[in-house]
């Protein structure tokens, strides 16, 4: 499965099969997860055969079943974390996408479970990531036409149509897509909006851009 399939095909899954991942799956997911903790210094950790993180009310209230594992995404306290989280998180899920799994972002409905993952000294917990097998392959929501949130000269540019609408196939909060892209010569600037999870949401989204602008070289600014 190729990125940009990846891309249309992920959609939330909320209610997971009571399957294991195990295997070649579960190899490459863990390497595919060291090798972005690597490029962008984070901490996150699969976490596998956990039911108490969606086992409680919360976790109920989210419409979440079944739910036995997890990415626990972590990283260094700092003004760059979330973002961070974001895209790097982002690259796993399209990774799982690929090798047949399902995810859903979450960042309230489920139960911090600390002797399940690891949060070093400097360290948090942005939030988690559900992983597993779904008993559906969720559905596609309506999302806001690309203009509604890029800036470009006339005509615009292909390449950066293309990372826009790859953009707008990334999952955000309430799928509030408040983000904004602004090309200006070769430079985009992406801006968050206002909102909660929005800097999570960003760094989502600009994984999603720069898979849909490539190959085209850019500079965000």
């Amino acid at each position: 499965m190729e990125l940009w399939e990846a891309m249309e095909q992920r959609h939330s899954v909320r209610a997971y099969q009571d399957r294991p991942i195990a295997g070649e799956v579960k190899e490459e997911l863990e390497a595919w997860i060291a090798q972005c903790n690597r490029e962008g210094g984070l901490h996150m950790q699969l976490i596998l055969d956990e039911p108490r993180a969606f086992s409680g009310g919360m976790a109920r209230y989210g419409k979440f079943s079944g739910v036995r594992n997890y990415i626990a995404v972590v990283g260094p306290k700092g003004p760059g974390l979330e973002e961070a989280c974001g895209y790097y998180g982002e690259k796993v899920v399209l990774k799982a996408q690929q090798l047949g799994l399902n995810t859903c972002w979450v960042a309230l409905t489920y139960r911090k479970v600390k002797t399940a993952f690891t949060v070093a000294p400097g360290e948090k917990l942005c939030l988690v990531i559900a992983i597993g097998y779904g008993e559906t392959a969720g559905q596609p929501h309506q999302g806001k036409p690309p203009e509604a949130v890029m800036q470009s000269p006339e005509p615009v540019p292909d390449w950066f149509l293309h990372g826009v609408q790859a953009a707008l196939l990334a999952p955000t909060a309430m799928n509030q897509q408040k983000f904004r892209f602004q090309l200006e010569g070769s430079v985009v600037r992406a801006t968050p909006g206002r909102g909660f999870y929005t800097k999570i949401d960003l760094g989502i989204a600009k994984y999603h851009f720069e898979l849909g602008a490539a190959p085209t070289p850019f500079t965000w600014g």
